[in-house]
Protein backbone atom coordinates (compact mmCIF):
# COMPACT_ATOMS: atom_id res chain seq x y z
CA UNK A 1 0.00 0.00 0.00
CA UNK A 2 1.18 3.58 -0.59
CA UNK A 3 2.80 5.18 2.43
CA UNK A 4 0.66 8.21 3.36
CA UNK A 5 3.41 9.49 5.65
CA UNK A 6 6.06 9.60 2.95
CA UNK A 7 7.34 13.12 2.44
CA UNK A 8 9.35 14.40 -0.53
CA UNK A 9 11.45 17.52 -0.93
CA UNK A 10 10.96 19.69 -4.01
CA UNK A 11 14.11 18.45 -5.73
CA UNK A 12 12.96 14.84 -5.23
CA UNK A 13 9.99 15.14 -7.60
CA UNK A 14 11.42 12.71 -10.21
CA UNK A 15 11.76 10.07 -7.48
CA UNK A 16 8.31 10.89 -6.11
CA UNK A 17 6.75 10.27 -9.51
CA UNK A 18 8.45 6.88 -9.82
CA UNK A 19 7.46 5.88 -6.29
CA UNK A 20 3.89 6.92 -7.01
CA UNK A 21 3.89 4.72 -10.09
CA UNK A 22 5.20 1.80 -8.02
CA UNK A 23 2.39 2.34 -5.50
CA UNK A 24 -0.21 2.28 -8.28
CA UNK A 25 1.20 -0.92 -9.72
CA UNK A 26 1.26 -2.57 -6.29
CA UNK A 27 -2.43 -1.80 -5.90
CA UNK A 28 -3.07 -3.46 -9.26
CA UNK A 29 -0.96 -6.45 -8.25
CA UNK A 30 -2.99 -6.77 -5.04
CA UNK A 31 -6.12 -7.12 -7.16
CA UNK A 32 -4.65 -10.13 -8.93
CA UNK A 33 -2.88 -8.58 -11.93
CA UNK A 34 0.49 -10.20 -12.63
CA UNK A 35 2.82 -7.23 -13.02
CA UNK A 36 5.60 -8.20 -10.61
CA UNK A 37 8.34 -7.72 -13.22
CA UNK A 38 7.13 -4.21 -14.05
CA UNK A 39 7.00 -3.29 -10.36
CA UNK A 40 10.55 -4.54 -9.86
CA UNK A 41 11.81 -2.67 -12.91
CA UNK A 42 10.35 0.68 -11.79
CA UNK A 43 11.52 0.12 -8.19
CA UNK A 44 15.07 -0.35 -9.45
CA UNK A 45 14.74 2.76 -11.61
CA UNK A 46 13.49 4.77 -8.63
CA UNK A 47 16.33 3.50 -6.46
CA UNK A 48 18.91 4.40 -9.09
CA UNK A 49 17.39 7.87 -9.55
CA UNK A 50 17.49 8.43 -5.78
CA UNK A 51 21.13 7.32 -5.53
CA UNK A 52 22.19 9.57 -8.40
CA UNK A 53 20.30 12.51 -6.97
CA UNK A 54 21.83 12.20 -3.49
CA UNK A 55 25.33 11.67 -4.86
CA UNK A 56 25.35 15.23 -6.22
CA UNK A 57 23.40 17.36 -3.76
CA UNK A 58 24.07 21.09 -3.69
CA UNK A 59 24.65 22.80 -0.31
CA UNK A 60 21.10 24.18 -0.44
CA UNK A 61 19.66 20.75 -1.12
CA UNK A 62 21.67 19.38 1.81
CA UNK A 63 20.19 22.15 3.93
CA UNK A 64 16.70 20.96 3.00
CA UNK A 65 17.63 17.36 3.79
CA UNK A 66 19.13 18.39 7.15
CA UNK A 67 15.81 20.06 7.99
CA UNK A 68 13.63 17.18 6.84
CA UNK A 69 10.92 16.70 9.49
CA UNK A 70 11.26 12.91 9.36
CA UNK A 71 14.99 12.78 10.16
CA UNK A 72 15.72 10.97 13.43
CA UNK A 73 15.69 13.40 16.36
CA UNK A 74 17.22 13.37 19.83
CA UNK A 75 14.55 11.15 21.35
CA UNK A 76 14.90 8.66 18.48
CA UNK A 77 18.65 8.33 19.08
CA UNK A 78 18.15 8.02 22.83
CA UNK A 79 15.44 5.37 22.41
CA UNK A 80 17.64 3.43 19.98
CA UNK A 81 20.99 3.71 21.75
CA UNK A 82 20.54 4.48 25.45
CA UNK A 83 19.10 2.13 28.05
CA UNK A 84 17.86 3.04 31.52
CA UNK A 85 17.68 6.67 30.41
CA UNK A 86 16.65 9.04 33.19
CA UNK A 87 15.92 12.59 31.99
CA UNK A 88 16.64 15.52 34.27
CA UNK A 89 14.76 18.82 34.10
CA UNK A 90 15.42 22.42 35.05
CA UNK A 91 18.45 24.66 35.40
CA UNK A 92 17.91 25.30 39.14
CA UNK A 93 17.80 29.02 38.35
CA UNK A 94 14.73 29.80 36.24
CA UNK A 95 12.91 26.76 34.91
CA UNK A 96 12.75 23.88 32.47
CA UNK A 97 13.49 24.19 28.76
CA UNK A 98 11.98 21.39 26.67
CA UNK A 99 14.02 22.42 23.61
CA UNK A 100 17.17 20.98 25.16
CA UNK A 101 16.82 17.55 26.73
CA UNK A 102 19.34 15.62 28.76
CA UNK A 103 19.91 13.05 31.41
CA UNK A 104 21.82 9.91 32.31
CA UNK A 105 21.61 6.35 31.09
CA UNK A 106 23.70 3.48 29.78
CA UNK A 107 25.34 3.15 26.39
CA UNK A 108 26.44 -0.40 25.60
CA UNK A 109 26.15 -1.13 29.31
CA UNK A 110 28.32 1.79 30.44
CA UNK A 111 26.94 4.89 32.24
CA UNK A 112 26.86 8.08 30.18
CA UNK A 113 25.50 11.64 30.19
CA UNK A 114 23.43 12.49 27.10
CA UNK A 115 22.02 15.83 26.01
CA UNK A 116 20.83 17.57 22.88
CA UNK A 117 18.16 19.59 21.14
CA UNK A 118 14.80 18.03 20.34
CA UNK A 119 12.80 19.54 17.46
CA UNK A 120 9.69 17.41 17.82
CA UNK A 121 7.94 15.19 15.27
CA UNK A 122 4.39 16.57 15.28
CA UNK A 123 2.81 20.00 15.49
CA UNK A 124 2.10 19.53 19.19
CA UNK A 125 5.60 18.27 20.04
CA UNK A 126 7.30 20.93 17.90
CA UNK A 127 5.51 23.63 19.84
CA UNK A 128 6.36 21.92 23.12
CA UNK A 129 10.05 21.73 22.23
CA UNK A 130 10.09 25.19 20.61
CA UNK A 131 11.35 23.63 17.36
CA UNK A 132 14.64 22.75 19.07
CA UNK A 133 15.58 26.39 19.76
CA UNK A 134 16.81 26.49 23.35
CA UNK A 135 16.54 29.40 25.76
CA UNK A 136 19.17 30.32 28.40
CA UNK A 137 17.76 27.84 30.89
CA UNK A 138 18.38 25.07 28.36
CA UNK A 139 22.10 25.84 28.16
CA UNK A 140 22.29 26.29 31.93
CA UNK A 141 20.70 22.87 32.28
CA UNK A 142 23.42 21.52 29.95
CA UNK A 143 26.08 22.97 32.26
CA UNK A 144 24.34 21.38 35.26
CA UNK A 145 24.39 18.00 33.54
CA UNK A 146 28.05 18.34 32.57
CA UNK A 147 28.94 19.30 36.15
CA UNK A 148 27.27 16.11 37.38
CA UNK A 149 28.97 14.02 34.69
CA UNK A 150 32.38 15.34 35.70
CA UNK A 151 31.66 14.80 39.38
CA UNK A 152 30.93 11.12 38.76
CA UNK A 153 33.50 10.61 35.99
CA UNK A 154 30.99 9.91 33.22
CA UNK A 155 31.56 10.62 29.50
CA UNK A 156 29.31 13.17 27.81
CA UNK A 157 27.50 12.69 24.50
CA UNK A 158 25.71 15.59 22.81
CA UNK A 159 23.37 15.31 19.82
CA UNK A 160 23.02 18.63 18.03
CA UNK A 161 20.09 19.55 15.79
CA UNK A 162 18.84 23.12 16.00
CA UNK A 163 18.24 26.15 13.79
CA UNK A 164 19.90 28.12 16.58
CA UNK A 165 19.32 29.48 20.06
CA UNK A 166 15.92 31.11 20.57
CA UNK A 167 16.22 34.85 19.76
CA UNK A 168 13.21 36.06 21.74
CA UNK A 169 13.21 39.10 24.01
CA UNK A 170 12.74 37.00 27.15
CA UNK A 171 15.71 34.82 26.26
CA UNK A 172 17.91 37.87 25.75
CA UNK A 173 16.72 39.40 29.02
CA UNK A 174 17.68 36.21 30.86
CA UNK A 175 21.21 36.21 29.43
CA UNK A 176 21.16 34.06 26.30
CA UNK A 177 24.68 35.02 25.19
CA UNK A 178 26.14 34.46 28.66
CA UNK A 179 24.47 31.06 28.97
CA UNK A 180 25.82 29.93 25.59
CA UNK A 181 29.32 31.20 26.42
CA UNK A 182 29.31 29.47 29.80
CA UNK A 183 28.19 26.18 28.25
CA UNK A 184 30.90 26.44 25.58
CA UNK A 185 33.50 27.21 28.23
CA UNK A 186 32.41 24.26 30.37
CA UNK A 187 32.65 21.93 27.36
CA UNK A 188 36.29 23.02 26.98
CA UNK A 189 37.00 22.59 30.69
CA UNK A 190 35.50 19.10 31.06
CA UNK A 191 37.88 16.55 32.53
CA UNK A 192 35.89 13.65 31.05
CA UNK A 193 35.69 12.71 27.36
CA UNK A 194 32.93 14.38 25.35
CA UNK A 195 31.71 13.49 21.88
CA UNK A 196 29.30 15.58 19.83
CA UNK A 197 27.31 14.55 16.76
CA UNK A 198 25.60 17.04 14.46
CA UNK A 199 22.61 15.07 13.25
CA UNK A 200 20.77 17.76 11.28
CA UNK A 201 21.20 21.51 11.69
CA UNK A 202 24.10 22.87 13.69
CA UNK A 203 23.39 26.58 13.65
CA UNK A 204 25.14 29.41 15.50
CA UNK A 205 26.12 29.50 19.16
CA UNK A 206 23.16 27.28 19.90
CA UNK A 207 25.17 24.46 18.35
CA UNK A 208 28.64 25.49 19.50
CA UNK A 209 27.45 25.47 23.12
CA UNK A 210 27.24 21.66 22.90
CA UNK A 211 29.73 20.92 20.13
CA UNK A 212 33.01 22.00 21.71
CA UNK A 213 34.03 18.39 22.18
CA UNK A 214 36.99 16.02 21.97
CA UNK A 215 35.42 14.43 18.92
CA UNK A 216 32.92 16.16 16.63
CA UNK A 217 31.08 14.04 14.05
CA UNK A 218 28.55 15.01 11.39
CA UNK A 219 25.96 13.06 9.51
CA UNK A 220 26.60 13.11 5.76
CA UNK A 221 23.81 15.55 4.91
CA UNK A 222 23.93 17.66 8.08
CA UNK A 223 24.96 21.32 8.03
CA UNK A 224 27.07 23.39 10.44
CA UNK A 225 27.34 27.18 10.36
CA UNK A 226 27.52 30.33 12.44
CA UNK A 227 24.32 31.57 10.79
CA UNK A 228 21.45 30.15 8.74
CA UNK A 229 21.36 30.73 4.96
CA UNK A 230 18.19 32.80 5.36
CA UNK A 231 19.78 35.07 7.95
CA UNK A 232 22.96 35.42 5.88
CA UNK A 233 20.85 36.34 2.87
CA UNK A 234 19.04 39.04 4.85
CA UNK A 235 22.30 40.53 6.10
CA UNK A 236 24.33 40.36 2.88
CA UNK A 237 21.68 41.25 0.35
CA UNK A 238 18.89 42.63 2.55
CA UNK A 239 16.79 40.02 0.81
CA UNK A 240 15.74 36.81 2.56
CA UNK A 241 14.83 35.14 -0.73
CA UNK A 242 18.50 34.57 -1.64
CA UNK A 243 18.99 31.84 0.95
CA UNK A 244 19.84 29.30 -1.74
CA UNK A 245 22.61 31.51 -3.11
CA UNK A 246 23.90 32.08 0.42
CA UNK A 247 23.94 28.37 1.25
CA UNK A 248 25.89 27.59 -1.90
CA UNK A 249 28.57 30.11 -0.87
CA UNK A 250 28.82 29.60 2.90
CA UNK A 251 30.68 26.25 3.08
CA UNK A 252 28.24 24.67 5.51
CA UNK A 253 28.20 21.01 4.49
CA UNK A 254 29.77 18.11 6.35
CA UNK A 255 32.26 17.71 3.51
CA UNK A 256 33.34 21.36 3.88
CA UNK A 257 33.68 20.99 7.65
CA UNK A 258 35.84 17.88 7.30
CA UNK A 259 38.08 19.59 4.77
CA UNK A 260 38.56 22.57 7.10
CA UNK A 261 39.25 20.31 10.07
CA UNK A 262 36.21 21.56 12.00
CA UNK A 263 34.81 18.03 12.38
CA UNK A 264 36.66 14.76 12.78
CA UNK A 265 34.59 12.43 10.61
CA UNK A 266 31.41 12.06 8.58
CA UNK A 267 28.80 9.37 9.17
CA UNK A 268 27.44 8.06 5.89
CA UNK A 269 23.65 8.20 5.63
CA UNK A 270 21.37 5.66 3.95
CA UNK A 271 20.67 6.38 0.29
CA UNK A 272 18.11 9.17 0.21
CA UNK A 273 19.02 10.53 3.65
CA UNK A 274 18.71 9.43 7.27
CA UNK A 275 14.93 9.92 7.20
CA UNK A 276 14.52 7.03 4.74
CA UNK A 277 16.03 4.48 7.13
CA UNK A 278 16.27 5.93 10.65
CA UNK A 279 16.95 2.52 12.21
CA UNK A 280 20.05 1.97 10.09
CA UNK A 281 21.24 5.54 10.72
CA UNK A 282 20.86 5.21 14.48
CA UNK A 283 22.73 1.87 14.46
CA UNK A 284 25.60 3.38 12.44
CA UNK A 285 25.72 6.32 14.81
CA UNK A 286 26.04 3.94 17.74
CA UNK A 287 29.10 2.29 16.16
CA UNK A 288 30.66 5.71 15.52
CA UNK A 289 30.11 6.70 19.15
CA UNK A 290 31.86 3.55 20.35
CA UNK A 291 34.87 4.28 18.14
CA UNK A 292 35.03 7.94 19.18
CA UNK A 293 35.06 7.15 22.90
CA UNK A 294 37.50 4.25 22.41
CA UNK A 295 40.02 6.73 20.99
CA UNK A 296 39.89 8.64 24.29
CA UNK A 297 40.17 5.71 26.67
CA UNK A 298 42.98 5.68 29.18
CA UNK A 299 43.51 9.45 29.18
CA UNK A 300 43.52 11.37 32.45
CA UNK A 301 41.61 14.64 32.94
CA UNK A 302 44.55 16.87 32.03
CA UNK A 303 45.26 14.94 28.83
CA UNK A 304 41.59 15.08 27.82
CA UNK A 305 41.48 18.86 28.33
CA UNK A 306 44.78 19.37 26.52
CA UNK A 307 43.72 17.34 23.48
CA UNK A 308 40.39 19.16 23.27
CA UNK A 309 41.95 22.61 23.46
CA UNK A 310 44.64 21.63 20.97
CA UNK A 311 41.97 20.41 18.57
CA UNK A 312 40.27 23.79 18.45
CA UNK A 313 43.52 25.76 18.35
CA UNK A 314 44.54 23.70 15.32
CA UNK A 315 41.38 24.77 13.48
CA UNK A 316 42.42 28.42 13.80
CA UNK A 317 45.98 27.68 12.75
CA UNK A 318 44.91 25.63 9.76
CA UNK A 319 42.35 28.15 8.49
CA UNK A 320 44.59 31.09 9.29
Amino acid sequence: MPDPMRSYLDFEKPVAELDSKVDELRLLAASGTDIAEEVTRIEEKAGQALAELYANLTPWQKTLVARHPQRPHFTDFVNGLITEFTPLAGDRKFGEDAALLGGFGRFRGEPICVMGQEKGASTESRLKHNFGMARPEGYRKAVRLMEMAERFGLPVLSLVDSAGAYPGIGAEERGQAEAIARSTDFCLALGVPNVSIITGEGMSGGAIALTTANRVLMLEHAIYSVISPEAASSILWRDGTKAQEAANSMKITAQDMLRFGVVDSILKEPVGGAHRDPTAMIAATGEAIVQAFDELKGLDADAIRKRRRQKFLEIGRKLG
